[in-house]
This record gives C-alpha cells, structure tokens and sequence, in this order.
C-alpha cells in the first residue's frame, strides 16, 4: 500500500503535459499484450486433411529486438516521469521533453519497421498484422508529440545540489537551511562628506579601473538655486519704499497751475486744443 501512495503522489506532482507523456507510454506498454500478429499454419487433422489453423500473437509471444525496444522505451519514460514527480535531480542532454519526444519518434519507427518486415513464428507459417499494432503505432505518436509539448514547456528541472541528499517521503515536511552569509540583510550607514579629490588622488583611485581623468580642472561644487549669493546695501543708498495706490494719487492731484508741475494726461488721452473747452 505504500508504493501505491508513493506512486499516486508522484502522478499528483506532475504536470498535465508530463501525466500526458506518462499515458502513452503506460498505453504503449499495454498494448503489447494486445494481437499485433496473425499466424496461420497448416495443420493436419485426420479424415480431412491439411488446413490452415489461424492464431493471433502478441508482441510478447512474438518477441524480438523490435517488441523488446518498445517496451525499454515505455519503461525508460515511465522510470523517468516517476523521478521528476519524486523531485529527484538529475540532468539530460536537452532536457526531458527532448528526451521524451525521442522516445516516442524511436518507438513509432520501429512499429513502421514491423508493418513492412513480419517476425518469423516458424517453418511454414504465414504471419499477417492484426489491430493491436495499429494502436501501438498511434500510442507512441501520442508519445512523441507529448514529449514535443513538454520539450516547449521549458520548465526547469530540480536544482543538482540536491542530488546528494536523499528525497522526503511526499507529504514530509522539507528542513529549509538559511545562510549565514546574508549581506543583502547587512546594516548600512551614511559616509561622511568627501573633500574634494586632487588629479594625483583621483588616479590613484581610478587605476584599477582604467579611467583618466577628463581634464586638469579641480572638481567644482554645484550651487543650489536657493543659495543665490546677496550684495550689501551701501549707506548712502537709502532703501526704497513702496508707494501705494492712495498715495500716488494724492500727490497726482497736489501737483497742479499752483505747484509748478503739469497735470499729467491719462494714458492714450491727447491735450485738448486752444480755445477749445477742457
């Protein structure tokens, strides 16, 4: 019962092109029980004759290099499928879904092959193809077209520092180590203000790194708007006042004949002519 829950939590943390991937192979394995071949063989039965007698084969009755690729090639991505769900780390050139997908393309040309080159079943037999072969060939195209969707997926496999150390039973919880070594976490201060460097100073610094200095000029200080430099008042100029509106009024009307000045025009207003009245 245990290697049943172990088994039912790996297929559980799969994902559903690798439970696809996981179906046809475990459909390709089981149709090799299923008639691939037909044999038919003559028999003699007394009081009529020789006759045909016509039997069917499976692919594990008529067992040669070919049956016995496809079903490596099933178990292979069945042993597979059940390690990625177990999270064990390991790498394969190209990854799984490369893996996967040549597989199934492996396990669909031999099919072919044995459409078109018939196993021997003996001396005088005649061997046909039944319906199981059929479905074998669509289970490994199925293969190798869902080992293409997880080869697009591009999901990551288990990191390898993880390969030394044995994997949880699923459902346990994980130790989780943090690092001691944190300095993302480290405390930072505030340096104090640097007075300007020299020419000599500052290719010291940057010799490591190879940069001159652009020019023989000191390094100058930008000033803020806000500290606009002032000019002092001299003494014998007094500051000025502002002169309001009521003000600038009475002193236009205090102007006149009497006091000596001109009655000044409103602005865009001619002086009237002579003889003419005001």
């Amino acid at each position: 019962m245990t290697q049943v829950n172990r088994l039912w939590a790996a297929w559980r943390a799969l994902p559903r092109d690798q439970r696809l991937a996981g179906t046809a192979a475990l459909v390709l394995l089981a149709t090799m029980l299923l008639p691939w071949y037909t044999a038919s063989r003559p028999v003699a039965i007394r009081g009529r004759g020789a006759q045909l007698v016509h039997d069917n084969q499976s692919a594990i009755q008529a067992f040669s290099w070919v049956e016995a690729a496809v079903f490596l090639v099933s178990l292979g991505v069945l042993f597979l499928l059940l390690a990625r769900g177990e999270r064990r780390a390991f790498h394969l050139p190209g990854g799984d879904g490369t893996v996967i997908a040549a597989a199934g393309g492996w396990a669909t040309l031999l099919i072919v092959w044995r459409l078109f080159d018939k196993p021997s079943l003996g001396q005088g037999v005649v061997v046909g193809l039944a319906w199981g072969i059929f479905v074998s060939f669509v289970a490994a195209a199925l293969l190798a077209a869902a080992g293409n969707r997880v080869r697009r997926a591009h999901r990551p496999e288990p990191p390898l520092d993880r390969a030394d150390r044995p994997s949880p039973p699923p459902g346990e919880a994980v130790p989780v180590r943090i690092p001691e070594d944190r300095p993302h976490l480290a405390e930072t201060r505030v340096l104090g203000d640097r007075s300007p460097l020299s020419r000599e100073a500052a290719a010291r610094d940057t010799a490591d790194f190879g940069v001159v200095p652009a020019s023989d000029e000191a390094p100058t200080q930008r000033v803020s708007s806000d500290e606009a430099p002032t000019q002092p008042v001299s003494s014998d100029e007094a500051p000025t006042k502002p002169v309001s509106a009521g003000e600038k009024d009475a002193g236009e009307e205090g102007e006149g004949p009497g006091g000596g000045g001109a009655r000044p025009g409103r602005e865009g207003e001619q002086p009237p002519l002579p003889g003419m009245p005001d």
